[in-house]
């Protein structure tokens, strides 16, 4: 519900002014004044009557206006109303000067000295007003927001906000009793941007914008491009200084431009935040982000994952979102530290080897009234038709990517992590609800666009600005496209008509295998051609392979428990499923919890089952993961064509009867490797597997070893080729296929 706009005052036995225009001084303390920088402060009288001072200051009982440079020299400021406004006519000056104010509160015997906020100029400079009406303003978050400045020798903090149809934007804090009528922004009219310095307020300042909109409604809004917030039902925003913190990345920084990750290994291990680990013999409170600096990331290291991916880590109010409705698209989450804290964990990732992506959101926005929403009382970010603004499943708005201040705001975003964090990616979430106008929608609930079809045009065209800005900006970094349609190009050059992303996430691969894999092996048969479609279009996109939160959440169970049969059953389905996850083509992807089979569906508000690690088939499952990754970094053949087609070929894929398939993988420079995967519980003893090449074939992968808790089938460490051909190719093996398990060979 809105606030209620104060009232106007009443004068009751105020000095008179010859200077200051009645209706003016009402304007003022009522709030009201259309130009308060116009009126307030100090300017010169007409006729060169010298210099009036004018202040609005409802909580002094007395008022000096007092020289900057000669703090003796003071002249006294007449009450004019009762509701706190002030003037200082000073006769002898003829122009004006540097002052402070010097005050002495109600309720108070203290004085105040201070600078008067409207004694200053425009805070934003002709260009950055008009960079940002054109939607060019790439590095707004240099500008808006809170900064601290400093104007000759008066420190404080600046304030800067988009706000084009509220019809009077203030700042209110700590620092002035959270009294919208002190500290009235001055409105940019050309560009909507409201603006104000603040003398003398510093970092760790608590405030928010007080907002008058069109219809007279008062309201408080958290600032949109603030650094550092509250969170949860307080919502206030901070003042952060972001130029404090010294990284100590630069060699990763430097190695990273020159990242070709297309034709390198990227294993990826998928991280919420607040439920990876807690700490319960302190009430079950979250990890802060300097003790996931060191219990996290070692952990990571030791797994051998090339990246870390966060789950939403941008401010936002409800745990249970899972941060997916985003509350500051400029602030990391105050519930695990400070922007610098945060700023430390990714340091420490890049200081052993290890890349961070962000999650990030936008598709869509929450209706919390202190956030984004109705912004100046108008549809400012969202659309104001709910066919076209409005996610009815998701309780959330859309994004306006066709207002350039809006599609600027998020681009700039974008770019503010990578610049201001060092962060090496971000996950687009949810790029099929954006680029659909009827996605999720009945008929008759969509409008479509100006050719009436159902692409929206503006998504797809602010898609295509946000990935170029980003790889211009920032060489070697990553853009996902978490994207489950079959839109064409999602990571193909925009030059060729794609959306230009690096990667996207294949969800039908996911879909599908583990489709199959929930299947008995005694119906595995029927079903064969799910686990061998991914082939088919495995090449369309750059694809990575996803086991993401989506698949442990809702009633969908651990993968652990999607696996059938008994404990053991469960423990080699799951082995032989990764291991094929590893040797397919496509880059990887692994949500927290799956790596040492977590058994428990994933709960947000609870620790991952760290104590299943004391049973010997998780220790076995987590040993495998750090092996498949090590193997997966080393061997050429298994990253290095990924995206290509000369870098797979089949030598089985018809064996349904026996649920068995094997394949080949090769790397630019012809190494090479064979793998053959046996998705049933019996045994294959002189299984023939052909292979193109003659020599000796290195067993590297046996998901059936005994030290992943395995039955110990093998292959002896290795294997001869014979001579003959076998399944199209030139020679063969004959091998023993353990059961439910993935083996695969380099040849020497």
């Amino acid at each position: 519900m809105a606030l209620k706009a104060k009232k106007k005052s009443k004068k009751q036995g105020a000095s008179k002014s010859k200077f200051s225009h009645p209706d003016e001084v009402e304007a003022i303390v009522a709030a009201d004044h259309g130009n308060p920088f116009a009126f307030l402060g100090m300017h010169e009288i007409e006729g060169g009557g010298g210099v009036v001072v004018r202040v609005f200051q409802p909580y002094a009982k007395s008022m000096q206006v007092v020289r900057a440079s000669a703090p003796d020299e003071s002249w006294e400021a007449h009450r004019i109303d009762e509701g706190g406004f002030f003037e200082a006519v000073i006769a002898e000056e003829k122009a004006i000067f540097d002052y402070r104010l010097k005050w002495v509160p109600w309720d108070e015997k203290r004085e105040i000295s201070e600078a008067d906020p409207y004694s200053f100029g425009t805070v934003l400079g002709e260009q950055d007003v008009h960079y940002f009406a054109e939607g060019r303003h790439r590095q707004l978050y240099e500008q808006f927001g809170a900064h601290g400045k400093t104007y000759g020798d008066v420190t404080g903090m600046s304030f800067v906000v988009w706000a084009p149809n509220a019809r009077r934007v203030s700042v209110v804090g700590d620092f002035n009793r959270w009294d919208g009528r002190l500290h009235i922004m001055r409105k940019r009219v050309e560009a909507g941007v409201w603006e104000i310095f603040l003398p003398e307020v510093d970092y760790g300042a608590h405030y928010k914008f007080e907002i008058v909109g069109e219809d007279g409604s008062l309201f408080l809004k958290s600032d949109p491009v603030a650094f550092f917030s509250q969170h949860g039902t307080q919502t206030a925003s901070i003042t952060f200084d972001l130029k404090k913190y010294r990284w100590q990345d630069g060699e990763w920084m430097k190695k990273r431009a020159k990242n070709d990750l297309y034709h390198e290994p990227v294993s990826i291990y998928e991280v919420h935040l607040g439920s990876w680990a807690r700490v319960p013999e302190e009430g079950d409170r979250f990890l802060t982000y300097r003790e996931m600096a060191e219990r996290l990331v070692e952990y990571v290291a030791r797994l051998g994952f090339t990246h870390i991916e966060l789950m939403p880590i941008n401010e936002f109010p409800y745990d249970g979102s899972w941060g997916y409705q985003v509350g500051s698209y400029f602030a990391p989450t105050s519930r695990f530290g400070n922007p610098d804290e945060f700023r430390h964990f990714v340091d420490c990732c890049h200081q052993r080897g290890i890349g961070v992506i962000l999650d990030w959101v936008p598709a869509h926005f929450p209706k919390d009234s202190h956030a984004l929403a109705r912004f100046d009382g108008t549809e400012l970010y969202e659309h104001r038709d709910p066919r076209e603004g409005e996610h009815r499943d998701w309780g959330t708005l859309i994004f306006n990517y066709g207002r350039n201040e809006v599609a600027n705001f998020l681009i700039a975003s974008a770019l503010f992590w990578m610049d201001q964090y060092h962060i090496d990616g971000l996950r687009v979430d949810a790029v099929a609800s954006m680029i659909y106008r009827d996605y999720s929608r009945k008929e008759g609930e969509w409008i479509p666009n100006q050719h009436g079809g159902r692409e929206n045009l503006e998504a797809i065209e602010f898609l295509r600005h946000l990935n170029e800005a980003c790889y211009d900006r920032y060489p070697g970094i990553m853009m996902l496209a978490e994207e489950s349609t079959a839109f064409t190009g999602v990571s193909r050059p925009t030059s060729t008509g794609g959306l230009g992303f690096g990667f996207k996430w294949n969800m039908g691969w996911m879909h599908d295998f583990l489709e199959y894999m929930q299947e008995d092996p005694v119906h595995r048969k029927y079903h064969h051609g799910e686990a061998t479609f991914s082939m088919i279009y495995a090449y369309h996109e750059n694809f990575i392979l996803v086991l993401s939160h989506d698949e442990v959440v809702h009633g969908k169970q651990s993968l652990w428990n999607k696996m059938p049969g008994d404990r053991w059953q469960k423990c080699a389905n799951l082995k032989m499923f990764y291991a094929w996850m590893f040797v397919h083509p496509g880059k990887k992807l692994l949500f927290m919890g799956a790596e040492f089979g977590q058994t428990h569906e994933w709960n947000h508000e609870t620790s991952l089952d760290w104590h299943l690690l004391q049973y010997p088939e998780h220790q076995a499952l987590q040993k495998l993961v750090r092996d498949l990754n090590r193997i997966y970094k080393e061997e050429p053949a298994l990253h290095d064509l990924d995206h290509e087609g000369a870098g797979f070929a089949w030598i089985e894929h018809g064996d349904a009867e026996n649920s068995c398939f094997a394949f080949l993988r090769r790397s630019r420079d012809g190494d090479l490797m064979v793998f053959a995967v046996n998705a049933t519980p019996v045994p294959r003893i002189g299984y023939r597997l052909g292979v193109p090449e003659a020599g000796f074939y290195d067993e590297v992968i046996n998901t059936d070893s005994e030290v992943y808790a395995g039955g110990n089938l093998g292959n002896h460490g290795g294997l001869h080729s014979r001579d003959g051909g076998w399944q199209g190719q030139a020679h063969h093996l004959e091998l023993t296929l353990p059961p439910l398990a993935t083996i695969g060979f380099r040849l020497r």
